[in-house]
């Protein structure tokens, strides 16, 4: 597929014709990154939301079309809005949102910033293009906020993500879900640039969980119907998790999935590592299972750049197995995600937490 990375499309106030009949034909009239812009009561201030920076996670859309169709007609927002729908290309790769990036191409959300962390050779530079015109999108308003709606491959609780804690985000994460994590990652992703102003990560859950979409489409109409930003009731207590890292395969490690030990190569997770999303793994209980090169097949790498496998894990015989209570984030069985992002995000529990 030719894509023409230094396209960005901008609509204002959309009419019925152009949102289409439904999110489907909508996202199929998209050349390319689409920014949206929304006039509200009050002129002079934008609240931005980013949705599909990867192709496979449609709740932010799905809501934002809905937003846009339902009660946008009936209730002016109080301040100007922008959505920026992303990774259009990927998304509409058929069948629809099966892609997390295009075949042979990056993952956006690991190309913002002086921290990217792709090499970006030539052929793949146009990445950074269009990461640093998603970035341009969101300064050029100077928004008073910014959520960034995403989805994860398999179920789980939704939850936000920022890299600070501070009253606004503790605030804006209220509004979608009762856990924000702090997470101090360096990856390139787009939560990681200074915008001026609070930002968070909203993971809605499951990509093809409803409850996922509905909880996308209820936050964005209360956000846009908050009438100052600065001030938000906290809808709900919200707690804190403290930085989270990321259980990732080594190069050329293969991954397989099953419920007993099947003796395969490389690290074979249970086939029910998604229930962890939903509780915690506790002290000596065994995830999977790992062939004769053992814990050498993983890495856990902290934000010195250590490999702190061994403080969370170790394996009895060729079973992998938590050192700690342990709490997991984004465990999923999509194998693509797996392999090429990480098996799950991971943080210790304290006794308090249990």
């Amino acid at each position: 597929m030719d894509i023409d990375f230094s396209e960005i499309n901008y609509l204002n106030d959309p009419t019925w014709q152009d949102l289409h009949a439904n999110y489907e034909q909508f996202l199929l009239s998209m050349t390319g990154p689409t920014v949206i812009d929304v006039s509200g009561e009050n002129q002079e201030k934008f609240r931005v939301f980013t949705t599909l920076l990867h192709g496979n996670e449609p709740s932010g859309l799905i809501a934002m079309h809905r937003y846009l169709t339902e009660v946008l007609p009936q209730e002016q927002p109080e301040s100007n809005l922008r959505f920026i729908i992303c990774s259009v290309e990927a998304a509409t790769a058929r069948p629809l949102f099966s892609r997390r990036y295009i075949e042979g191409g990056m993952d956006i959300n690991r190309c913002f910033g002086k921290n990217c962390s792709f090499e970006c050779l030539q052929g793949q530079r146009g990445y950074c293009q269009r990461a640093s015109l998603i970035e341009r999108a969101i300064k050029e308003v100077e928004p008073e906020m910014v959520i960034d709606l995403h989805n994860s491959s398999s179920s789980g609780p939704t939850f936000a993500v920022s890299s600070v804690v501070t009253t606004e985000t503790l605030s804006l994460a209220s509004l979608f879900c009762q856990t924000l994590i702090l997470s101090d990652l360096t990856m390139g992703s787009i939560m990681e640039q200074d915008f001026n102003c609070p930002f968070i990560t909203i993971e809605c859950g499951g990509c093809q969980d409803e409850q996922a979409h509905e909880i996308a489409f209820s936050g964005i109409s209360l956000v846009a119907s908050c009438e100052n930003i600065g001030y938000i009731h906290q809808e709900k207590p919200v707690e804190v998790i403290y930085r989270p890292l990321r259980l990732q395969l080594k190069p050329a490690t293969e991954l397989s999935y099953a419920q007993h030990d099947e003796g395969y190569s490389g690290v074979t997770l249970k086939d029910n590592i998604e229930c962890f999303n939903f509780g915690s793994a506790h002290q000596d209980e065994m995830l999977g299972w790992i062939d004769g090169n053992g814990l050498d097949n993983l890495q856990l790498i902290d934000k010195s750049g250590a490999n702190v496998l061994n403080e969370y894990f170790y394996a009895r015989e060729n079973q992998l197995v938590c050192r700690h209570n342990l709490r997991l984030f984004k465990a999923t069985t999509n194998k693509n995600t797996a392999i090429n992002d990480c098996l799950f995000y991971v943080v210790k529990l304290i006794p308090a937490e249990l």
